[in-house]
């Protein structure tokens, strides 16, 4: 039944401008580098195009939506359904009016360094170095450096599951520490985030400092997905994951990072389930060990296989 509805969706799919993929290989758009097939992938055009495809789409069709990867874990089974994207030129665009910057969801952080450089745009530093897309920065507001997306943002573009786009406000966003108050079928389209007036010297600095703390500190030229566990309040991940006698963790493929406990590691021929059974193991010792139990900061996707 399942492989006959593998055969069977993209042709039941409605006609758009955009671009399907069927059975595209989830480990080339993850940092992790590991994971199962999308049963299809979808690149929207534009904005109309994606909404005409969600008005349209069969009725449960499974979708999900991935952006730059960073902080994603896909399962060895895949992701049935679409996947969706948003990579294409529409969803990259960015305008700036006064201090105002908006940006697509598709711009990636690392882009931005170009853009705050070029306009002496000051307050960014920190999202610059934080893996990933823009569009991904705001579900789990993200953070580094005593910032996070909270403190920059004024308003979100978002498209709901019927298709329609609206303007949604910070506060409505209601962002908190890792979360926020995000309907699953939303999916952001663009940002509009607040700068401060800089200098190009000043933001330099800043943006150096910032890259030689996390050479120093945090995995680099390594597939990993960024930090794994959030932060229980008033306490560091790392901290209890080291106490636990986590800190050499190997399953498979995967293994606790040297440089860094709470960064998980493919060392080049992990499964999904390599990594996951990893973090699991470590939660569950952590928990024996000092009553507290880790969450995942990690997005998992996808079925077991």
């Amino acid at each position: 039944m399942f492989n006959f509805f593998r055969k069977s969706l993209i042709n039941i799919l409605p006609q758009v401008r955009g671009k399907y993929q069927k059975d595209v290989p989830l480990s080339k758009h993850t940092w992790f580098g590991v994971g199962g097939p999308a049963e299809v992938m979808f690149h929207p055009a534009d904005a109309e195009d994606l909404s005409f495809f969600l008005q349209n789409k069969p009725y449960n069709l499974p979708i999900c939506l991935i952006g730059g990867g960073s902080n994603l874990l896909v399962r060895d089974g895949g992701i049935p359904g679409v996947v969706i994207k948003l990579d294409s030129p529409a969803f990259r665009k960015t305008s700036l009016k006064g201090n105002l910057l908006t940006c697509g969801a598709g711009v990636k952080n690392a882009e931005l360094k170009k853009i705050i450089l070029d306009n002496s745009l000051g307050g960014l530093e920190f999202l610059c170095s934080i893996p990933g897309c823009i569009g991904g920065s705001v579900k789990t507001n993200a953070g580094c450096f005593g910032r996070e997306v909270k403190d920059i943002i004024v308003s979100a573009q978002i498209m709901d599951g019927q298709g329609e786009i609206k303007e949604i406000g910070v506060k409505d966003l209601m962002l908190s520490y890792r979360s926020s108050f995000f309907p699953d079928d939303w999916i952001i389209l663009s940002l509009t985030l607040q700068t401060e007036t800089s200098t190009p010297e000043a933001i330099k600095k800043k943006l150096e400092e910032q890259r030689a703390y996390r050479l120093k500190n945090q995995p680099h030229n390594a597939k990993t997905g960024g930090s794994t566990f959030k932060n229980p309040e008033g306490l560091r991940a790392w901290e209890l994951i080291k106490k636990s006698g986590c800190a050499e963790l190997q399953v498979g493929g995967a293994k606790v990072s040297d440089i860094h406990c709470n960064f998980l590691i493919n060392t080049g021929h992990a499964t999904a389930k390599d990594i996951e059974t990893l973090g699991e193991t470590i939660i569950q010792r952590v928990k024996q060990s000092t009553a507290i139990t880790l969450e995942w900061e990690i997005k998992r996707l996808g079925i077991q296989k």
